[in-house]
């Protein structure tokens, strides 16, 4: 069975720095992810996973390698040309929500369209804010909503447009553990059902747990792959690293 690769990274070299006080955050990373699979990348502090996701989704440019989402190879791509590719064809979910204090949540979601000069299904809009469970709460602004509200918006957000994959960072990382996994397994449910490709990344076993595969990193590097985690076998994985 052929598997349809929604992300690919080829040989990726990544370096802060130069001279003595040179960083390589990444040191010839190569990995794909499938499409409708939901991947978790993990590492001890330092390892280079939210720089390999930067690098990934077109916020960070590589040093060496390649990088490409579908059949679009990212290196070498204008500035406007990422710009309109991170906004068509990928979604994100960030720690910190990311929301604009001033919108209310429905125009904190369809902000990415707006600005794409796009109307939004409704259909798919009412679909995304009912299985989040947030349908009541659209016209109230992020101040009134509580942190697993505002991450809800944020999901809704990254998959309003269908984009081709979703990256998470550190998706739950300021929530308490219950709503972290309301937010988790509705991320697991995208992926399931709307065969939505998500790849997170993330210091939790227990979020490692809801993945389908987990990655883990190690000095810039990939160490090791483990097929359906379990917060053991990712907490052992992790210890095996030191971190």
């Amino acid at each position: 069975m052929t598997v349809n690769v929604a992300v690919r990274a080829a040989d990726v070299v990544k370096v802060y720095g130069s001279g003595d006080t040179a960083v390589r955050a990444l040191d010839g990373v190569g990995v794909e992810f499938a499409a409708g699979e939901f991947t978790a990348v993990m590492g001890p502090s330092g390892s280079g996973k939210s720089t390999l996701m930067h690098c990934l989704a077109g916020l960070d440019t590589v040093d060496g390698g390649s990088v490409r989402i579908g059949g679009t190879e990212l290196t070498g791509l204008s500035d406007r040309a990422l710009t309109r590719l991170r906004r068509d064809r990928v979604g994100f979910v960030f720690q910190s929500f990311n929301l604009l204090p001033t919108l209310t949540a429905e125009q904190n979601i369809t902000l990415p369209l707006d600005l794409a000069g796009r109307k939004p299904d409704p259909g798919w809009l009412l679909e995304l804010v009912t299985t989040l469970g947030i349908a009541e709460r659209l016209r109230h602004r992020p101040s009134e909503l509580s942190g697993g509200q505002q991450q809800r918006v944020a999901c809704a957000r990254a998959l309003l447009s269908r984009p081709d994959v979703v990256f998470a960072d550190e998706p739950t990382g300021n929530l308490d553990s219950r709503t972290g996994a309301g937010v988790l397994e509705f991320l697991r449910r995208s992926v399931k059902e709307m065969g939505q490709t998500v790849v997170m990344v993330t210091h939790d076993p227990v979020a490692a747990g809801h993945a389908d595969r987990a990655v883990l990193l190690a000095d810039g590097r990939i160490v090791d792959e483990i097929p359906e985690p379990t917060p053991d076998l990712v907490l052992a994985g992790l210890r095996r690293l030191g971190g």
